[in-house]
């Protein structure tokens, strides 16, 4: 078999060297790649920040119900990459999945835009005598609902392959210049898409503050247009990778097959024959950690359970020890990431300080004044900042002092990240504190629209500090994902996070929804109350620093019982290869740290 597809590929090759054809893919694609991930991240990043102001102007939601709704989103939106990655790696295929996401972002865009365009398709402005606003109807619901199911859909599309599609054009094995190649196209992408949301959260959140939401729609569809055709226009120049078999299946089947064996006594020790494995395979029997998973792999049969060829006859049936121990090793790491969702909460604050600037004096100048939805960008200021000083400063400066390359360990570096958010939170409660103490000095309780003689600047230091533990915790998480998992995860590794995203979205509702209940009971006002001057926001905050303070102490917990960084006995093998841990490191790890940290070896603290 393996003969056979050897002289299929030299045949190919002889072909190629026959009859001149210029190859797929290339630099040149890349600006359509990277044009199309921009766009779509402008546009649909651009919907988030005022998004609060819209469903509580124009829909007449409170805001503990506009809140709920937002999270619903955006964990809608986090998690549908997930799936699209899944799609992608086993059916579509990568072109077609951007290509389709593309679509659905703009068609779901196009429905926005005309929620703000038709008046009859959301509720009449509250009848100012009376006090008495309408609520929206089953049909005005389902179309706003449609427009941002559709975007969230678009994005899990567009967001999982953009990256690995571009890397697919470039990635020529071959070239010694590859890794520089990957390199640069990796920071040009990274850099892109900070722009992008840069530009979001400032140009778009100010169209929408002063053009109105016609505009402020129209734009984000007008450039999710742009998004779609700039890709589709490039399509004879792709590389288009056919459909694979996807990591998550092969994780269902070891699942799977270790419930049907679960019966099954274990082979005696140092037995190996009777586990099926990879040709030549330096990993030929499964590891002791969570042994019930270890059944998957029990030949039971060779003559039934083995093919000619050597392959599974039925993988629903019999699983490699590769594919055992991958789901070990995923496994393994969940409890480190489960740590990041309490600062992932706290990052998806984005409504309560919205509202909070909106009463704040937020002018620079006697003209201009900061949008509400923009202060967000102090977060993404601060995280590439402090990348840039601990790369090009912090690192350099610690080397010089010790006499040798330095660096900060993966696990502190999380550390000191959940610390900061921690203390994000408890700046975030001092500030909102002091900012409705003023509103009722002032004699605005009973009107939360009254602008305070008060610089929404202060609500700056709790950005940066969330920017920081960012920095810290999301990327240094990123990369213990990618250096604990083999290689053939690495699409695994990355949606870790994003998975991360999506669940603290959805327990940020339940926080929010919970309060909201215990709060209003006895017809109390909310802490989440529609007016914030009379709610608690404050005590809100209070509540998520207490969790992110536990959370903490939870992470401590973990990183111990995780135990060594890097200094496992033994490494799941990368499609085969029986890499063990200290081999793999060396390329794997080694890439990643260059990346993170700039060193290429050194000592870690």
């Amino acid at each position: 078999m393996e003969d056979k597809m050897e002289d299929s590929s030299d045949q190919r090759e002889m072909s190629h060297q026959e009859i001149p054809r210029r190859q797929k893919g290339g630099l040149i694609t890349m600006p359509f790649i990277i044009v199309n991930e921009s766009f779509e991240k402008v546009a649909s990043y651009g919907l988030v920040p005022n998004m609060i102001l819209y469903l509580i102007k124009d829909y007449h939601m409170g805001v503990a119900k506009g809140t709920n709704f937002l999270f619903f989103w955006q964990a809608a939106t986090n998690f549908t990459p997930i799936l699209g990655a899944f799609v992608a790696d086993s059916y579509l295929g990568r072109f077609l999945t951007i290509g389709l996401g593309s679509i659905f972002s703009f068609l779901g865009m196009i429905l926005l835009w005309l929620t703000a365009m038709i008046p009859q398709s959301k509720p009449p402005p509250c009848d100012l005598l009376t006090q008495s606003c309408r609520s929206p109807t089953a049909a005005q619901m389902t179309l706003l609902i449609s427009s941002l199911v559709l975007i969230s859909t678009g994005a899990g599309g567009v967001r999982p392959c953009s990256l690995a599609f571009g890397a697919d054009q470039l990635d020529r094995r071959d070239n010694p210049k590859n890794d520089r190649v990957l390199e640069s196209f990796f920071g040009w992408y990274y850099a892109s898409a900070a722009i992008s949301v840069l530009i979001a959260l400032t140009g778009i959140v100010y169209i929408q503050d002063h053009l109105g939401w016609r505009v402020g729609f129209g734009i984000p569809a007008i450039l999710m247009l742009l998004s779609a055709l700039v890709f589709f226009l490039a399509s004879p120049l792709y590389l288009k990778q056919k459909a694979s078999k996807s990591l998550l299946t092969g994780f269902v089947q070891v699942i799977v097959v270790a419930y049907k064996n679960r019966n099954l006594t274990f082979p005696l020790p140092n037995s190996s024959g009777n586990y099926y494995h990879k040709r030549d395979s330096k990993i030929v029997a499964p590891t002791d950690k969570l042994r019930f998973l270890s059944k998957a792999c029990i030949i039971k049969n060779p003559e039934q359970d083995i093919a000619s060829d050597g392959s599974a006859s039925n993988p629903w049936s019999l699983c490699t020890v590769e594919k055992v121990e991958e789901l070990k090793a995923l496994i393994k790491v969940l409890p480190l990431w489960s740590t990041g969702i309490i600062m992932s909460i706290n990052l998806s604050q984005n409504s309560f300080p919205v509202l909070q600037a909106s009463s704040m004096d937020r002018y620079l100048t006697k003209r201009f004044q900061i949008p509400a939805g923009s202060y967000g960008m102090f977060n993404i200021i601060s995280l590439a900042l402090w990348l840039i000083l601990y790369d090009r400063v912090v690192l350099p400066m610690a080397s010089k002092i010790k006499g040798k390359p330095v660096r900060i360990g993966v696990k502190l570096r999380m550390g000191i990240g959940l610390f900061l958010t921690c203390m994000a939170m408890v700046v975030s409660a001092l500030v909102e504190n002091s900012r409705r103490r003023k509103a009722i000095r002032d004699g605005f309780l009973n009107n939360p629209r009254a602008v305070l003689d008060m610089s929404a600047m202060w609500l700056v230091p709790q950005f940066c500090l969330n920017g920081l533990a960012e920095a810290f915790t999301a990327i240094g998480q990123t990369e213990f994902f990618y250096s604990e998992l083999p290689k053939s995860m690495s699409s695994i590794a990355a949606a870790l996070f994003g998975l991360g995203l999506a669940v603290a979205n959805l327990l940020a509702s339940v926080v929010v929804s919970i309060i909201d209940n215990i709060t209003s009971r006895g017809g109390k006002e909310s802490w989440v109350s529609s007016n914030i001057n009379k709610g608690r926001i404050d005590s809100y905050y209070w509540v998520l620093a207490i969790l992110s303070f536990i959370n903490l102490l939870y992470y401590f917990l973990c990183a111990w019982s995780y135990g060594p960084y890097g200094e496992q006995a033994m490494k799941v093998s990368d499609a085969g290869n029986g890499l063990k841990k200290e081999e793999e490191l060396s390329n794997l790890g080694t890439k990643v740290r260059d990346e993170g940290n700039g060193l290429k070896d050194g000592e870690e603290y």
